[in-house]
C-alpha cells in the first residue's frame, strides 16, 4: 500500500491503517528513542504517544503533509523525547536540591531562607515564594506576575535563586544549616 494511500485511509479513520504504519516504522522510531538514553518500554510508549498524536491531526482533516508520514512522525518522536529528558532532568536536580533533615532542622532551615527572602525585592520574594513554598509552575508564575512567558519567569527564578544564594552565603555559615 502506498503511502498516500494509507494516510487517506488513517484520515478516514481506519485503524488497521494505523497497525500497518505502527509495524512499519515501529523499529526506526523505537532506535531514536534507545539510541539518546531511553529504554525500551519509554521508546515504546513515545512511540505510541506520538501515533496518537499523528491520528488525531489527520482524523481531525486539519493535517497537511508536507513530507513522508514516517518523517513527520519521527519529528513528534523526536519532541516528545526532548519534552520527556527534560522532564527527568528537571526531576533529577530536584531530587539532588531536596536532601531529608529532621523536621526541627528543617523548620529552622526555612526560617533563615525566609529571613533572607524578605531582604529582597518584591519581585523575587513573589517568583521564590510561588515556585519553591506554593508549587506553582512557571506558566502559573508568569500569568500571576505578568511576565512574556515561561521563559522569562524561569529566568527570574534563576537570577533570584542566585542572590538568595548569595544573601544565605554572606549571613550565614554550614554550621548554622549542618549542626
Amino acid at each position: 500500500m502506498k503511502e498516500n494511500e494509507i494516510f487517506d485511509k488513517i484520515c478516514k479513520g481506519d485503524e488497521k491503517a494505523l497497525e500497518l504504519l505502527y509495524q512499519k516504522y515501529y523499529r526506526m522510531m523505537t532506535k531514536m528513542v534507545i539510541s539518546n538514553s531511553g529504554t525500551e518500554q519509554e521508546a515504546k510508549d513515545i512511540y505510541q504517544d506520538a501515533l496518537v498524536v499523528f491520528w488525531q491531526k489527520a482524523v481531525s482533516g486539519n493535517l497537511v503533509l508536507t513530507s513522508k508520514i514516517s518523517t513527520y512522525i519521527y519529528s513528534i518522536c523526536q519532541n516528545l523525547w526532548r519534552k520527556e529528558l527534560e522532564r527527568k532532568k528537571r526531576l533529577s536536580s530536584e531530587e539532588k536540591d531536596s536532601v531529608e533533615l529532621p523536621q526541627h532542622d528543617k523548620e529552622e532551615r526555612a526560617k533563615l531562607i525566609n529571613k533572607c527572602i524578605s531582604q529582597m525585592g518584591d519581585t523575587c520574594k513573589k517568583v521564590l515564594m510561588y515556585y519553591y513554598f506554593d508549587g506553582l509552575s512557571m506558566q502559573d508564575i508568569a500569568d500571576k506576575l505578568g511576565f512574556a512567558n515561561t521563559n522569562t519567569a524561569k529566568t527570574k527564578k534563576y537570577k533570584c535563586k542566585q542572590k538568595l544564594d548569595e544573601l544565605v552565603k554572606s549571613q550565614y555559615s554550614e554550621h548554622d544549616f549542618l549542626d
